[in-house]
């Protein structure tokens, strides 16, 4: 097989799902694909999540002589704390109308996280360019925040641009004019967007002030 299509292969697995036996776990970060008789299955494993999601079905009923496979989500870390919401809610209040932006990251050694405001390139009233903020030890990205100035918060055609090879939480704070802004959350697991219906209470405790600035 050709070299490049041979690291390829070896970078992006496929698995045929065993039928009288439960599949292995991924034990390290990565991503596969799971071909089973319900259909064609993408695998991810990160040091704080790991998710399986259905990205393909058949469309005849030929049959396949594989294990079924269902979809899941485990979180490995622990539950992101929503007063690092509430800390990038007050910094998006600071400047905005202008957008902002942070990570939450966490570190599988220390099980503790952080918000690690980004270095920002150039930004507006509806746009934002950054640097990555640096990690320390063991650190890795679990949520991306960025803010809308005085807009509502929402995931844009940018956004599902910018996300689509990511594994990741995302969090959009916007109308940051007023004494409790708007939240969107996300997850982005490469081209797979999974937005909840509303963000935890607490988050909008957190990121509520007593008055609108």
């Amino acid at each position: 097989m050709n070299i490049h299509d041979l690291t390829l292969q070896r970078s992006f697995p496929t698995v045929m799902v065993p039928r009288n036996e439960t599949v292995a776990e991924m034990d390290a970060p990565g991503e596969r694909l799971l071909v089973a008789e319900n259909g064609v299955f993408l695998e991810i494993r990160r040091p704080w999540l790991s998710l399986v999601r259905q990205i393909a079905g058949f469309t005849v009923r030929t049959a396949i002589p594989y294990g079924r496979v269902t979809p899941s989500t485990r979180l490995l870390c622990n539950t992101i704390p929503a007063d690092l919401g509430g800390v990038f809610a007050g910094m998006a209040r600071e400047v905005h109308p202008l957008e902002t932006g942070a990570w939450i990251v966490w570190s599988p050694s220390t099980r503790a996280f952080r918000l690690a405001p980004v270095g920002i390139v150039t930004h507006t009233g509806g746009s934002l360019k950054y640097q990555p903020p640096a990690l320390a030890g063991d650190e890795v990205l679990v949520m991306d925040c960025h803010s809308h100035g005085r807009h509502p918060a929402y995931f844009s055609s940018t956004d599902n641009d910018d996300d689509r090879h990511d594994v990741k939480m995302a969090l959009v704070i916007g109308n940051c004019d007023r004494a409790t802004p708007s939240i969107a959350v996300r997850l982005c697991a490469k081209g797979i967007f999974e937005e909840t219906e509303r963000a935890p209470a607490s988050w909008y405790q957190a990121a509520r002030v007593s008055e609108a600035v």
